[in-house]
């Protein structure tokens, strides 16, 4: 089963449920293949052919998992994009793929949205999709046929192993996102993988609350429960006012989410009688231990803490069920993938001691799209993977992500390059000088702050800085501390140093500008 067509069962038992506070909207796994099937037909129909980039910009909903699937068993590419994203973002990922399809919501194309005016600098063809209640049917309406006006029919297409199934792009310390393809193979690995961590079964439950856009949400929370036989609850979103409403009413059993989330959960506390819940999965982002303490007394489960990135098509290590061991502060054991921590020179350091987290497995990437410089820097000799985390493994295995090497920030889950930041900061044209970095953060572990000098003369306020740069990049990317600073904190070279910033600006050790 080294492909998504046949990982899923074509059974009568419930595949998704799309809760309403009308009919609630639910699908066997015959009735899903059915509509992949159809849907697979549509996107041969119009022309997309084998090894094409899909670019998927839908909420979470059936429209997005059907074409999503649709996508892949037709042996092209999808590409998941944040629909809160703005028309450079767009762009970039759009142009970058030389998307041939752009997939929006009902209604884009008339509201000129910023994925709309992006796909067209590009020519990218544009599509609706939406579920016609009267047919029962989901709608590939083609609005603009852009790419595709001199692509023909194209005949229906049986996935392999080693196509690209999925590429999500990564933020990295460049500033310039990297594409990361992931094979029918790496992602059916995984899915292998999550499902034998957390024994899934055809009984098991799960509500989604995770964005479908994401790693995580689709393959710890979608793809893996579906590869066991088991029922995923689609939401269109994470609303802790109706998340237990949803849990109890359509029988979840566990859910895996970010420590935001969690901490968000805490704060809503379950109906009485507490809801049968079989695990909490916790990933994305480092769990406090006292948060883990706090979620196991308050939902009588057990809390369990995973690692992962793109790269791995998502799960590296987890922490395992009872009765096995967990360990608060741990991300838990490889789980079918090699862990080994190596030091500079690419040797296992030994146990207790600090070095690079690198791995190894079926399902980890092959290397970045068209970026050999990085692919060449990102491997060692004997093909393990170098994650950019600093971590060390106890006697028995578990490993301590202890920092990172790399200077991402980790919002609530979402990697944001600093770079990419600093880049667009300097295109204002107060800003002389321009640094981003993590700030801590209770509910999202790490926040975005940025230091800026202004030009000589130049004036600036933070809600005017804030106002222009929402403009430009997605909302989790806006900074929430904003300092306007004299001088930056430079090496005897003059380069600043975005820790040494980070640290000045914590000690209130910068002169700060007088606005």
């Amino acid at each position: 089963m080294a492909t998504l067509p046949d990982s899923f069962q074509t059974a009568e038992s419930p595949a998704i449920i799309i809760p309403s506070k009308t009919r609630a909207l639910t699908l066997s796994y015959k009735q899903l293949a059915f509509h992949i099937s159809s849907f697979q037909k549509k996107l041969a129909g119009i022309g997309v052919a084998p090894h094409s980039a899909i670019s998927i910009s839908l909420p979470n909903s059936l429209e997005f998992i059907v074409a999503f699937l649709a996508t892949t068993f037709q042996r092209a590419i999808a590409a998941p994009l944040n629909p809160s994203y703005k028309q450079e973002e767009f762009e970039f990922y759009i142009g970058d793929l030389k998307s041939t399809v752009i997939i929006v919501p009902r209604g884009a194309v008339e509201s000129n949205g910023p994925a709309v005016r992006a796909a067209r600098r590009y020519q990218a063809a544009i599509a609706e999709c939406y579920w016609d209640d009267r047919r029962d049917e989901l709608i590939l309406d083609v609005k603009d046929r852009g790419a595709l006006r001199n692509m023909k029919k194209q005949s229906l297409q049986r996935a392999r192993p080693d196509d690209i199934a999925l590429i999500l792009h990564t933020s990295g310390t460049t500033g310039r996102p990297k594409a990361v393809p992931l094979t029918h193979r790496n992602l059916t690995r995984t899915m292998k993988n999550i499902s034998e961590t957390y024994k899934l079964t055809p009984q098991d439950r799960t509500l989604l609350v995770m964005p479908l856009f994401h790693v995580h949400g689709l393959l710890a929370a979608f793809l893996s429960p579906l590869f066991s036989g088991g029922c995923v609850i689609v939401p269109k979103r994470f609303s802790a006012s109706e998340f237990w409403h949803d849990f109890t009413k359509y029988r979840a059993n566990w859910y895996t989410a970010v420590p935001t989330i969690h901490q968000i959960l805490l704060k809503t506390p379950p109906p009485d009688p507490k809801p049968d819940i079989r695990f909490i999965r916790s990933c994305s982002s480092p769990l406090s231990p006292s948060t883990f303490h706090k979620l196991e007394e308050a939902f009588d489960a057990p809390v369990l803490e995973a690692y992962a990135m793109t790269e791995a098509a998502h799960q590296l290590t987890s922490n395992p069920l009872p009765p096995s061991r967990r360990k608060p502060g741990s991300v838990g054991v490889g789980q079918g993938v090699e862990v080994k921590i190596l030091d500079g020179n690419g040797e296992e350091v030994r146990t207790g001691f600090e070095g690079e987290i690198c791995i190894r497995g079926e399902n980890v990437t092959r290397g970045y799209l068209n970026n050999p410089e990085a692919n060449k820097s990102s491997f060692t000799k004997s093909g393990f993977f170098r994650t950019g985390d600093q971590g060390k493994q106890d006697e028995d295995g578990y490993l301590v992500i202890t920092g990172r090497i790399k200077e991402l920030i980790n919002k609530g889950g979402e990697k944001i390059s600093p770079v990419e930041l600093d880049n667009i900061l300097m295109q204002h044209p107060a800003v002389s000088e321009a640094v981003s970095f993590a700030v801590a953060d209770e509910i999202y572990g790490q926040e975005v702050g940025v230091a800026v000098v202004l030009r000589h003369g130049k004036a600036l306020r933070e809600n005017e800085l804030r106002t222009w740069m929402a403009e430009r990049v997605a909302e989790f990317k806006l900074p929430k501390k904003i300092y306007f600073v004299n001088d930056m904190p430079k090496t005897a070279t003059g380069k600043i140093q975005r820790k040494m910033v980070a640290e000045a600006i914590s000690r209130q050790d910068v002169p700060k500008a007088n606005l």
